[in-house]
């Protein structure tokens, strides 16, 4: 696999590259900048929804450009709408003007092979990304672009645009990867090269960890930010697991339910109290995790510091609650062994249904909320009981592309 990387100024110079990868001389042009074009008479077509990192916003990629949303309050903070179509993938840097944008959707002109690096506030693209094959992600954090393809991992870094890691994986047509946000901490988890295996990559440490998470192949996974711990689903989708990425013990299991079910996501919350899974099945569960947490988030820097000690991973005593948690089993749990393992499962504490007929993707707000985006272009933001459980309240709902919420 080749890749290409160039910017407004010209092709960088040769470096860091290794392996098989090579550069050509490329130009920027081929992205036409983001001018304005009215289209009262046709409406868009909402392409990809995605969350920042901290969840506080979401884009959203449509026929026709794309659409950045605030969560609280709910708002549109701005809109591009482009002459050249729209976006599969709008990939967001937390709440800064830096965009990481993939043509794709109806009549788009854009390549699906190329990440176009985008300063909304320049209102030009400073860097350009293309590959032989069309792309499945992009993940930012403030120092490295990571760029996914079906079987390879490109992971760059922001400042000079230098490749600095190449990672082989199993076919991975979900694009999946996630990475650690806090600055003194690089983790990166992605398959691995069999079914049912995560890489995670501490690249601050100079450490791989190999994870045997599933025996179906993996279908959803989301970091910590600090990339202590990794949550997973497999394509079954009936069990969700919590892994310490340090030595790669499972910590934790619950279950979604009995059937098999496609995952759209998994969600930690920011105390580290507090899983959400969406799926096919249209609900919205949350799990009460027994995972300790230092402070009240977790940028905590003890938790970071766990992360860079060696001696730390071999203890679990600091990871796993002696509690049980607070989600419900099952009353027959005596009898383990003896009946099927869904019998003393642990199940969700609350759950919030939402339609069965899109893609619904869970993230955790403030004050104990959750917000939903949909591909159907729904937004909701629901509340759920942290001492009783049960069905979580409704608390806003919004059709994003059609209501004008925009900032004024």
């Amino acid at each position: 696999m080749s890749s290409t990387v160039s910017n407004p100024q010209g092709v960088l110079q040769p470096g860091g590259y290794g392996g098989h990868d090579s550069r050509s001389n490329s130009t920027s042009g081929s992205f036409v900048g983001p001018e304005s074009e009215s289209n009262e008479n046709e409406e868009a077509e909402l392409v990809s929804v995605s969350w920042n990192q901290d969840s506080s916003c979401f884009a959203a990629g449509t026929s026709h450009g794309f659409r950045i949303y605030n969560c609280e309050p709910f708002k549109e903070t701005f809109r591009r709408e482009l002459k050249n179509g729209g976006f599969k993938i709008v990939e967001m840097l937390f709440r800064s003007n830096i965009l990481a944008l993939v043509g794709g959707g109806p009549n788009s002109q854009y390549p699906s092979n190329k990440v176009l690096i985008w300063d909304d506030h320049q209102s030009r693209c400073i860097s350009e990304f293309a590959f032989r094959s069309e792309i499945r992600s992009v993940k930012l954090r403030r120092d490295r672009i990571v760029v996914v393809l079906e079987h390879k991992i490109y992971v760059y870094n922001f400042m000079d645009l230098r490749l600095l890691h190449q990672i082989e994986t199993q076919a991975n047509p979900r694009g999946l990867c996630c990475l650690s946000h806090h600055s003194n901490t690089s983790v990166l988890a992605c398959p691995g090269l069999h079914r049912g295996e995560i890489r995670v990559e501490h690249f601050g440490l100079n450490m791989v960890q190999i994870i045997n998470a599933h025996d179906s192949s993996i279908a959803c996974m989301t970091l910590t930010l600090d990339g202590l711990l990794l949550a997973t689903a497999s394509t079954k989708g009936t069990l969700i697991r919590i892994f310490n990425t340090m030595d790669g013990t499972r910590l934790q299991e619950v279950r979604r339910g009995v059937d098999r079910a496609d995952i759209y996501s998994i969600a930690l919350s920011p105390n580290v109290q507090w899983l959400a899974v969406s799926s096919v099945k249209g609900t919205v569960h949350i799990f009460s995790l027994r995972v300790r947490v230092v402070g009240e988030d977790s940028h905590s820097t003890e938790n970071a510091a766990l992360l860079t000690q060696h001696t730390y991973s071999n203890s679990l005593q600091g990871l796993v609650s002696p509690t049980t948690g607070t989600n419900p089993g099952s009353s027959l749990s005596f009898m383990r062994g003896v009946l099927p393992k869904y019998f003393s499962s642990e199940w969700s504490y609350a759950q919030f249904h939402v339609s069965e007929v899109t893609q619904f993707f869970a993230a955790f707000g403030s004050h104990n909320t959750v917000a939903i985006i949909g591909m159907d272009g729904s937004f909701y933001r629901c509340s759920f009981d942290p001492v009783n459980g049960g069905e979580m309240g409704q608390l806003e709902y919004f059709h994003f592309l059609k209501t004008d919420n925009r900032t004024q």
